[in-house]
């Protein structure tokens, strides 16, 4: 796996051997000494502000943007149970054949209110355990998952919190070709619980390159999923293109205007090396959004459906149908029983437009139709024979298999699982077993990898000496004094290690 602050090392030692062979090569070399002609010394001319002010005005947009939309955005670090069996060394007496191993991931998001909640990627908080979201002031917090769109890759999370800086949504179908935005995130996160490997809260910005992107990145997934294959009829894949730079990290950060509103949410880079290359990719924000208030008030997507198969229209279906233009759909299949069937649709219609809005797509009629509610009235225009007409339709419901999101509520944590560890008495077996000069006290014999201490960067087999300030002495002692903590509590732990090392641990409690 790739490791950001190791290759950084080894461009650190790179350079400083580099630059120490240089120095061999010159003494080898024996080089003569330079003489220098004593410079003139002159002040480079400054640039007259009037002649750059639209430069300047364009530089302090995009400072103010950057300083407005940054506080509410968010690092979210995902820990999802890939597996499950015995930990590596299997001969330790404190093998555990149920403890699962750990897969650490991340990404981004932001917050949309100010009590919490956070709008990202269905693919960064998918098949999560644990998510933690990190604030740009240090303070982090366990989230909730409210719910998830697989045919979108919309997610909502949420924080127990109030108080907080939340973005505006703008409209993404003003976007224009050419409008500048920016990108904001983690990219390179390293998903551990340091933030050390990532460059967070990154600002990235360029113009919108294309609208209406149909990338497949969606209906591809899906079609390899047992769950969710069926769905992939459903994607709705209609992204902005930007060149902001958008790297592994970005997921699920906002892409906003010049002015700061959300106008996308990043999402997918086209790239052979899993670098930027130029391309990145976005979700309109007037289908998260859409997507976001169902999550919100149901916890699943309730998406409107039409009832039909379609492909983009052709220079030769333009010719063969006598349409003014090669833009629209062409109706390829109606499915029995459904909303267009039942107002007469038919193989060979073509749609142009939804209640005034153009479709030129596939995915563009995707997109129109997910922005609107099951049991709205709304009309399409269509071409049949050469000739336009009205159709009135009421649209109904997608029959997508959604897993239950809302999660259920946590039942009391024992005194020893807030922390996720368990504790022992240090007999002389284990004493001996463990290298540990002499037995007595306390050792942690279980670690539970999607724990508060595990993310601490507590050890297995670490001997407790002490908790808040008071010695341990038996394992009994751990459970008294864990037994008065309460959630969210910053608990202190003293560690020794079998060489006598020591240290000081400080770590969140759970629920």
């Amino acid at each position: 796996m790739f490791d950001p602050l190791r290759a950084k090392a080894r461009i650190i030692v790179i350079v400083a051997v580099g630059f120490l062979g240089g120095l061999g090569v010159a003494s080898t070399l024996g080089w003569t000494g330079t003489t220098y002609a004593m410079p003139t010394i002159t002040q480079v001319p400054q640039i007259d502000e009037d002649a750059v002010r639209p430069a300047l005005d364009l530089s302090d947009a995009f400072a103010n943007a950057a300083e407005a939309v940054t506080p509410a955005v968010v690092r979210i670090e995902v820990i999802s149970t890939t597996r499950r069996g015995q930990r590596p060394g299997g001969s330790s007496p404190f093998s555990d054949p149920n403890e699962g191993m750990p897969s650490l991931g991340g990404g981004s998001g932001f917050l949309i209110s100010e009590d919490g909640y956070i709008l990202t990627n269905n693919h960064v908080v998918q098949g999560a355990d644990e998510i933690r979201v990190h604030l740009i002031d240090g303070r982090y917090f366990d989230a909730s998952t409210v719910g998830t769109d697989v045919t979108t890759d919309v997610a909502v999370i949420k924080i127990d919190e109030s108080g907080l800086p939340f973005l505006s949504l703008g409209n993404s179908s003003e976007l224009r070709v050419g409008e500048w935005v920016l990108a904001i995130g983690n990219p390179g996160f390293g998903g551990g619980a340091s933030s050390a490997d990532a460059l967070d809260y990154t600002v990235t910005a360029g113009i919108v390159s294309a609208m209406g992107r149909p990338l497949s990145l969606i209906r591809n997934e899906l079609n390899r999923d047992p769950t969710f294959g069926a769905d992939a009829g459903f994607a709705i894949e209609d992204y902005i293109q930007t060149d902001a730079v958008i790297n592994r990290g970005n997921s699920g950060g906002p892409m906003v205007n010049i002015v700061g509103q959300v106008v996308g949410i990043n999402s997918a880079i086209f790239s052979p090396s899993g670098t930027y290359v130029g391309y990145g990719f976005a979700i309109p924000i007037d289908l998260a959004g859409r997507v976001m208030e169902d999550l919100i008030e149901y916890g699943r997507v309730r998406r409107a459906w039409l009832g039909i198969a379609m492909y983009p229209i052709s220079a030769e279906d333009q010719e063969y149908y006598n349409l003014p233009e090669v833009a629209g759909v062409l109706v390829n299949q109606v499915t029995d029983g459904g909303p267009a069937a039942g107002v007469g649709i038919r193989q060979g219609d073509v749609i142009y437009s939804i209640d005034g809005r153009n479709v030129r797509s596939p995915s563009g009629l995707q997109n129109v139709i997910a922005q609107m509610r099951p049991n709205d009235q709304v009309n399409l225009q269509v071409y049949r024979d050469g000739s336009p007409r009205n159709i009135q339709v009421r649209l109904g419901e997608a029959d997508l298999e959604v897993a239950p999101t809302r999660e259920p509520e946590p039942e009391p944590a024992a005194a020893e699982e807030k922390l996720g560890i368990g504790v022992q008495e240090l007999t002389p077996e284990l004493a001996d077993f463990l290298q540990y000069p002499e037995p007595g006290g306390v050792v942690i014999s279980e670690l539970s990898t999607l724990g508060p201490a595990f993310r601490r960067g507590v050890l297995q087999y670490e001997k407790l000496l002490g908790i808040n300030g008071e010695t341990i002495g038996q394992p009994e002692d751990v459970r008294r004094i864990l037994r008065g903590i309460e959630s969210g509590d910053v608990v202190s732990l003293r560690l020794a290690r079998p060489d006598g090392s020591t240290r000081i641990v400080n770590v969140r409690a759970g629920g």
